[in-house]
């Protein structure tokens, strides 16, 4: 079984964000964002395309530098973290017709770099996790098939399980139902309830929850690069709603207070909601 995280990621909350101000080509994306994310938490990030909200995940992990404000990951500052393998980033993923020579196995197994030396050969603990990784997102039996041929819903469940095998204590995941039907969906919502229930902190940056909705225990919603709210869960419905975060709605509540090295597959893709 893949091993719960470690209690001693309570000691200080795994992400920390003071005052965060991000740019992109000069353009602000994200203006003055505060949250903390506790140990355990699962945290949906909310908001319409184009609010912000990929832009503030990736601003969690150093893939987007800060413009202003402090970022800091189990309480060490965000320039100076290098206990990376405590991270599982999951990215947006490609279109299936990548063409990509590579096995669902293979791509799992990639995820295991940052547990063991380059070109150290995968040892019996490394096999078992990875096999692990693909139970719990429910692909074993899909192992050796070529990662291109795989629906939509199923390749992301693979990079789902490549960031499990590398067992981290903090999952920040890009929209991973973004393009999947509802079956998939709610496969990666069980795959999630599996994480969540062992105990892993969750960042889910999503347009709607879905199946997800049981899952989350805090919405935070964006619009035009604020956090506009930081409370409980929310539907759909409420999430797009035009007054929320006026004072007679939600209103903002305060949360209690080198790049990642993740390994990048040829489903991965450039940031596609900004």
């Amino acid at each position: 079984m893949l091993s719960a995280p470690s209690s001693s990621a309570g000691a200080q909350p795994p992400v920390a964000l003071d005052n965060v101000s991000v740019s992109i080509d000069g353009r602000p994306v994200v203006r003055c964002a505060d949250l903390t994310v506790r140990t355990g938490e699962f945290v949906a990030l909310m908001g319409a395309n184009g609010s912000g909200k990929s832009t503030l995940v990736r601003a969690m992990t150093g893939l987007r530098p800060l413009a202003a404000g402090t970022a800091s990951l189990f309480g060490t500052p965000l320039p100076s973290f290098r206990d990376w393998q405590r991270v599982g980033f999951v990215p947006q993923r490609a279109g299936a017709g990548s063409g990509v020579p590579a096995s669902v196995w293979e791509v799992v197994a990639s995820g295991r770099l940052t547990r063991r030396r380059l070109f150290r050969p995968l040892s019996r603990e490394d096999r078992r996790m990875i096999e692990d990784a693909l139970e719990v997102v429910g692909l074993r039996e899909l192992a050796r098939s070529g990662i291109s041929n795989l629906s939509g819903g199923q390749q992301q469940r693979a990079l789902i399980a490549r960031a499990l095998a590398g067992e981290p204590d903090l999952f920040l995941l890009d929209e991973p139902t973004a393009g999947v039907d509802l079956p998939h969906q709610e496969a990666l919502a069980d795959a999630l309830g599996t994480l969540a229930g062992r105990g892993a902190t969750i960042v889910l940056v999503a347009h709607e929850l879905g199946p997800m909705r049981p899952l989350v225990d805090r919405a935070v919603v964006m619009r035009s690069g604020r956090i506009v709210y930081d409370g409980a869960p929310l539907d759909d419905h409420e999430v797009h709603s035009p007054h929320l975060g006026e004072a007679h709605t939600h209103h903002h509540v305060e949360p209690q207070q080198d790049h990642v090295p993740f390994v990048a597959s040829p489903l991965d893709t450039p940031e596609g909601d900004r």
